[in-house]
């Protein structure tokens, strides 16, 4: 099957074209504040470099985070309306689980991404099996967990003093997104998966006003 792969939940926009697990064509530019500017060049650039046309697809992978809410927005939004227009299924897939497609170990290890306000986002895996997580903590409560194997991600290699042991990747890949389809990996519904109540909250009942 044809897939167009792409991830948003980073700063990286990664784009591919798969047969497959196969890489036809892949497009990755790491600029966080672009995410919506950078997406759809980088749709146009991979399908053009694979040769293949929009009605060739059989189906889309997206990253679904965890993430920031605006880079999750641009990609799941934009897997959404092409699996619409063109009547093919898209497929959700945890950006840490794209992490350890492409991390390739076999014992355990943990992926870790950065999530901002001084924590990351991470998992633990053997394999492809995920054995916990997603979660996200600070630093010092996530290493506790993940004592004593590697671990691969930007929130690893952010925090050195936590992850002594952080190895490559660190930003997932659009082609890993593949692969976990292809494999047969369990997917998620094209949703975000948020990890954190949104900072913005519904006002309360105006206060009564008792006369004196």
């Amino acid at each position: 099957m044809l897939l167009l792969a792409f991830d948003t939940a980073t700063p990286a926009v990664t784009v591919a074209v798969c047969e497959g697990a196969r890489p036809l064509a892949e497009y990755t530019v790491v600029d966080p504040r672009r995410h919506g500017e950078l997406l759809a060049p980088g749709i146009r650039t991979a399908l053009h470099d694979a040769g293949v046309v929009r009605s060739a697809l059989g189906g889309i992978a997206v990253g679904v985070g965890p993430g920031p809410f605006t880079g999750l927005r641009v990609g799941l939004v934009t897997a959404r309306v092409l699996a619409a227009t063109l009547g093919i299924p898209v497929f959700g897939v945890c950006t840490l689980d794209a992490l350890a497609q492409a991390a390739d170990l076999q014992a355990e290890f943990g992926v870790a991404t950065d999530a901002r306000r001084k924590e990351v986002y991470w998992a633990r895996y053997a394999g492809r099996q995920r054995l916990d997580g997603p979660n996200v903590d600070r630093p010092a409560d996530a290493a506790a967990r993940l004592a004593g194997i590697p671990v691969v991600g930007a929130g690893a290699a952010l925090y050195p003093g936590a992850f002594p042991d952080h190895r490559e990747p660190q930003l997932p890949s659009a082609v890993a997104l593949a692969g976990w389809v292809s494999a047969g990996l369990p997917t998620l519904p094209p949703t975000p998966l948020y990890l954190r109540r949104p900072d913005a909250v519904e006002p309360g009942r105006p206060k009564r006003v008792s006369p004196r």
